[in-house]
């Protein structure tokens, strides 16, 4: 069995407090690309992981990949043995792994069914898991592990990700957080949300990597509908009206920084 990880985007994601037991609540607005790693999975004597792909040297420790991880929380009758190309940057805001763990939760519904407390038990693996199981535009609160339905008006719309390939870690990324409440997340359907909304941990991300402001000015410049740090960074994203105007926008990242790390497709 083949499945797609698709790379998760913050399209909004704003701050609100510091919690009780050390975690932010959050407001954000989930969104998915259909592009990202992909898995593979076969019958073996015991569950087994490898990785290749421009980006699996980066994962060292493969008892430690947070698919190993899903494997152990989904009991079958038989191992698998995964395959993992990883083709998203890793520590990018993207929920790499997040997405893996979520494609692999796909996999065990497809082959099994996913049991009545999926929900609880990709939440344990991590924030975003649960969203990246679905792997549909929703609207995240608490941790971001709170799911509700929103009305997707950019399903299709194209959308480039660029990376200037400098890997940035949460924590650090959220301590930084100045701490101040700006307002919640707008209602409305998708888009109204994504452009009326804001990413409040840019700032901080940008006092560690400053690379990502260079990032963001570039895609000011291709005339994007909106330009954004997605997550904890470094990845931003862009969003367009068209795919020419997605695909001038990709030549032109290419042009001015050909080393920074891309990726071009559209909302799901």
């Amino acid at each position: 069995m083949i499945e797609t990880a698709y790379a998760k985007i913050n399209l909004a994601l704003h701050v609100r407090r510091r919690r009780d037991d050390g975690y932010h609540e959050l407001e954000t607005l989930f969104a998915f690309v259909d592009a990202g790693d992909r898995l593979s999975v076969q019958p073996a004597p015991r569950d087994e992981l490898r990785t290749l792909g421009e980006f699996g040297q980066h994962l060292t420790d493969p008892f430690d990949n947070i698919v190993m991880k899903a494997l152990t929380a989904l009991p079958r009758p038989q191992g698998w043995a995964v395959t993992l190309e990883k083709n998203l940057p890793v520590a990018a805001g993207l929920g790499g792994g997040s997405a893996d763990a979520g494609a692999l939760f796909r996999l065990y519904d497809r082959e099994y069914g996913l049991p009545d407390d999926w929900q609880a038990r990709a939440a344990k693996l991590g924030a975003d898991v649960p969203a990246c199981v679905r792997s549909e535009m929703c609207l995240g609160r608490g941790t971001g592990t709170e799911l509700e339905p929103v009305e997707n008006d950019l399903a299709g719309t194209p959308v480039l990700l660029v990376n200037p390939r400098m890997p940035l870690s949460t924590g650090p990324v959220f301590k930084g957080w100045d701490g101040v409440d700006r307002g919640a997340l707008p209602s409305g359907k998708a888009s109204e949300i994504a452009y009326a909304g804001r990413n409040d941990l840019e700032q901080s991300a940008m006092q560690q990597c400053l690379l990502i402001g260079e990032v963001l000015s570039l895609l000011d410049r291709t005339g994007a509908r909106i330009a954004r740090m997605s997550g904890s960074g470094a990845t931003c994203f862009a969003l367009y009206k068209d795919d020419l105007a997605l695909q001038i926008a990709s030549d032109m990242v290419r042009e001015e920084w050909g080393g920074w790390w891309q990726l071009a497709g559209k909302l799901r």
